[in-house]
């Protein structure tokens, strides 16, 4: 592929996902559970990555961009620009006792190129999600006492925003074994979250309550792999990563009105910083087996922990205080996922068949959230499986993925989701930096 043809079609991927991502602005993922602390964390990594249960602290394939790990940017072709982007389509059931909903949104995922610097260094910059924020319910009052003297009383609750994540990182191979990558990322994003409750007696008035958070929060990270041979076709891969705690800041807008038929009254405003508040530190470890570069099998963990985060108690992240006592339902915890996946390739070089040349993945992962609700930990499960469909020469292809999972539970009233979510990237690849040999 020329590098006239790639621009134009890099170009046009931009503009096509700038017109989604703006469409998409409603709900970049919807779940009753965004509505605590800064909404739904974004699994992490590609439709490549995901595609594989979500690993990728270790894995080093020069045809992918990994964007799990700064030193895995180093594993390329020393001549080759790359460009990864994808889309994310989520479809929910939700149960909470005999009720049952339904969801499907669809956003983008990633935007990411990456390019060598000098040598064994390279860099990438990109545009992944890091969370979201999505729901809308309502109910009915229904104690007869209260409704024979005030009449019908309804309540409704509605959210909806994300956090993205711009970074840019670097890294560089050592011994042709050692690599280290850093990056610097910057958050930033905005949340909006409503809370009605309306009289249909002309005698009282509604309260109208809710927040805008517009956030910024920046944060580094910090990333290594090892690679060791064993023998003439194999080799394993260590890799870790350590993401900082990052301290939110911007603009924390919250009020509470009186309405009703005839006027309406201010009973709370207030705008100001979020305060002590901040994104967690992030720690992953993982380890991968590779032969002949035809087959992968990889395992990651990671760890954070949310703990005195101040989530659970500043006004625009708590979910649902409670009037007067300044407590919520929801609380920080330590949030884990454990992760494994594989990917195998009959035969790169296939010029014969077609299928032999197909990347073929799956993967299963168990996570916990970074929150309680009434003090139940919230954790989910579920398997994942894809494929890389080669075209055009190189290394340029259209990955197809599908996470199959359950979060939740239907016990102590709270709520389960059942999702299937599918992903579509296009990786794309040229030779860029070659010298011509003749004029």
């Amino acid at each position: 592929m020329s590098r006239k043809t790639f621009s134009k079609l890099l170009l046009s991927a931009i503009f096509v996902l700038s017109g989604v991502g703006l469409s998409a602005q409603t709900y970049g993922s919807y779940t009753p559970y965004s509505i605590f602390g800064v909404g739904d964390l974004a699994t992490p990594g590609s439709a490549f990555n995901k595609s594989m249960g979500g690993v990728g602290i270790a894995c080093r394939n020069n045809r992918y961009i990994n964007p799990m790990n700064p030193a895995a940017v180093t594993a390329r072709d020393s001549l080759a620009f790359m460009a990864d982007y994808s889309l994310l389509q989520d479809n929910k059931l939700f149960r909470q006792g005999d009720a049952r909903s339904a969801s499907n949104t669809f956003n983008i995922n990633n935007l990411i190129i990456s390019f060598p610097i000098w040598r064994s260094s390279a860099l990438m910059v990109g545009l992944l999600p890091y969370s979201d924020t999505g729901y809308g319910y309502g109910y009915y009052f229904d104690d007869p006492d209260v409704i024979g003297r005030t009449g019908n009383i309804s309540y409704t609750a509605s959210g909806k925003g994300s956090i993205y994540q711009a970074f840019i990182g670097g890294g560089v191979t050592f011994w042709k074994r050692l690599s280290l990558g850093a990056e610097f990322i910057f958050h930033f994003g905005s949340i909006e979250k409503t809370f009605l409750e309306t009289f249909s007696g002309s005698s009282y008035n509604g309260a109208s309550n809710g927040h805008i958070l517009q956030l910024t929060a920046p944060a580094g990270k910090f990333g290594l792999q090892y690679e060791q041979p064993i023998g003439k076709h194999s080799s394993i891969i260590v890799g870790g990563t350590y993401k900082t705690a990052a301290q939110l800041a911007g603009d924390v807008e919250s009020y509470r009105y009186s309405t009703g038929s005839v006027m309406t009254d201010t009973l709370y405003y207030k705008h100001g910083v979020p305060g002590d508040v901040r994104l967690a530190s992030e720690m992953g470890a993982g380890i991968s087996y590779n032969f002949s570069n035809k087959l992968s099998i990889e395992f990651d963990y990671t760890r954070s922990n949310w703990t005195g985060s101040g989530l659970e108690t500043r006004e625009g992240f708590a979910g649902n205080l409670v009037p007067g006592a300044g407590l919520s339902m929801f609380g920080t915890t330590v949030a884990e996922s454990y992760r494994a996946g594989f990917e195998y390739t009959p035969n790169r070089n296939d010029i014969r068949y077609y299928y032999n040349r197909i990347t073929y993945r799956g993967g299963l992962y168990y996570k916990q959230d970074y929150f309680t609700v009434d003090g139940n930990h919230v954790n989910a499960y579920g398997i994942t499986l894809g494929a890389t469909l080669p075209i055009l020469p190189g290394y340029n292809g259209i990955t197809l993925g599908m996470d199959f999972g359950r979060r939740g539970t239907v016990k102590d009233n709270m709520i389960r989701e059942t999702y299937v979510n599918f992903s579509i990237g296009f990786n794309m690849f040229d030779i860029w930096f070659q010298k011509h040999q003749y004029q």
